[in-house]
């Protein structure tokens, strides 16, 4: 692979000759502008506003536009001259857990390459003091025109760095989270936890660029005289509001179908319109309105329902009113008889009682 930079490593007073190498590149499709009436190439050419005529890369240079727009011509001796130690050199100034270093502050990776044979034992010492530790070195170097942070960490057998973005360009994530109170229930966050162990984890190397092979497939029909390829539009789920619980539900099963596990049928995913909270509550007024109707109507059944069915169980009453009132009829009767029965008797007994208390009377009157 080709250098695109020498310099050293300085780790305190050890110093590690190496190459900068990229680790990685780019696949992507570039496309030229044509004109669109002949096919012609669209160049761009530079040209020299003052003079108005064309100009050679040797005739070209740096200048730095001040706030009047006048520019302040800078060469490369200028640069050059500046004290920047970190020029031919990258610098460890620390060594920090490889968690301390934010993702969003990782740019462009480079593989360092001990350079020459007396680089080999001292570059070796600094991968596996790194390993040993579990950390990774900051650094600052200077590259293309700008000095630069950047992280190195060992890759398989070899020192890699990562270009870091210095602290003060990282933005701050203002006003991107959801403004509007949110709350997730324990059923939502259980069915998303089902759904990542479901996905399960992917060997990176695996994922394709889909996109790229179909442009790549598109030029080919392309250039061979056929027609554009046409492949099936992507499903538009953007920007709906939809059942979220239903949704979770049938991802997770769509994602144990893929891996070629037994579902459990699929829950209707519901599309909820947007609308207003004025809509709901008239909505809600609405439905009570119709409900409170509803139970007064039933009410007014239930009381008809009541009266219907009075009038066929008075003879039933009637008929028990007027065997009680036979019965008192009957009891009196019996005792009226009984009295009169009793009266002669108790007369006649009185009458008794009565002479012979005057023979008595007339007896002791005697002797």
């Amino acid at each position: 692979m080709r250098s695109i930079w020498n310099g050293a490593i300085s780790f305190g007073l050890v110093s590690i000759p190496i190459k900068l190498v990229n680790a990685t590149e780019s696949h992507s499709i570039s496309f030229r502008q044509i004109h669109l009436e002949d096919g012609g190439r669209i160049r761009y050419r530079k040209v020299c506003e003052l003079e108005d005529k064309e100009v050679t890369a040797e005739e070209i240079g740096k200048a730095y536009e001040d706030a009047d727009g006048s520019m302040v011509p800078i060469t490369e001796d200028d640069l050059a001259r500046l004290p920047i130690p970190t020029a031919k050199t990258i610098e460890i100034v620390a060594f920090v857990p490889a968690d301390r270093i934010d993702p969003l502050q990782m740019g462009a990776a480079y593989y360092l390459a001990a350079n020459g044979v007396p680089a080999a034992k001292p570059y070796t010492l600094l991968r596996e003091a790194l390993k040993r530790s579990r950390k990774v070195a900051i650094a600052k170097f200077a590259l293309r025109g700008r000095e630069r942070l950047g992280m190195l960490r060992v890759v398989d057998d070899v020192i890699a760095m990562h270009g870091l973005l210095w602290p003060d360009e990282i933005r701050a994530p203002e006003d991107v989270a959801p403004q509007s109170s949110v709350t997730v229930r324990d059923a939502e966050l259980d069915l998303a936890d089902a759904l990542m162990d479901t996905l399960g984890e992917v060997d990176i190397s695996d994922l394709h660029d889909d996109y790229r092979a179909a442009v790549e497939e598109m030029i080919a029909a392309k250039s061979e005289g056929g027609a554009a390829v046409r492949t099936p539009a992507a499903p538009t789920g953007g920007g709906r509001v939809i059942d979220l619980m239903a949704a979770l539900e049938n991802s997770v099963q769509a994602a144990k179908e893929a891996r070629g596990e037994p579902g459990q049928g699929v829950a209707e995913v519901t599309h909820l319109a947007g609308r207003t909270r004025k809509k709901a509550t008239a909505r809600k007024a609405t439905k009570t309105a119709k409900t409170a109707k509803a139970e007064k109507a039933e009410k007014a059944e239930k009381s008809t329902a009541a009266k219907r069915t009075t009038p066929e169980q008075t003879p039933g009453k009637a008929g028990s009113t007027t065997k009680k009132t036979a019965t008192k009829r009957t009891t009196r009767t019996t005792k009226a008889a009984a009295k009169s029965a009793a009266e002669p008797a108790a007369k006649k007994k009185a009458t008794a009682a009565k002479k012979s208390t005057s023979r008595t009377r007339t007896r002791r009157a005697s002797a």
